[in-house]
């Protein structure tokens, strides 16, 4: 095996110089990675399909997403607790929305990549 040259030390350091300042902190990629986990089940994905079309309370999320009330309210839970979406109390109902635009960004992008609605 061939020993590297100082050249290809320095350039191998340099590297992986620039790698870690790249990194962001292990809250930032926690964070992320939460965020990750609550859009990646399917039901949560049909949730913000249908926030993404504006306000809804939950009976209406229900009948778009073709569940029943309490499994929605749990998973607009999840959504809640990681800050993608918000809800605001319109007298008797709860009003739910995207907080969080990026994450749409995203789904969007997703969308296309795989071809949707072509």
């Amino acid at each position: 095996m061939q020993k590297d040259t100082p050249e290809q030390r320095a350039a191998h350091e340099e590297r992986v110089r620039l790698a870690s300042g790249c990194m962001p902190t292990e809250d930032e990629v926690a964070t992320m990675a939460a965020r990750f986990k609550a859009i990646s089940e399917p039901s949560r994905l049909k949730i913000l399909f249908a926030l993404a079309c504006g306000e809804l309370c939950v009976e209406h999320i229900t009948q778009a997403v073709g569940g029943n009330q309490s499994a929605v309210s749990h998973q607009l839970k999840i959504l809640k607790d990681n800050k993608i979406i918000r809800a605001r109390r319109n007298g008797k109902q709860v009003m739910y929305s995207i907080s969080d635009g990026h994450v749409m960004t995203m789904l969007s992008v997703a969308k296309e990549h795989l071809g949707c609605n072509e």
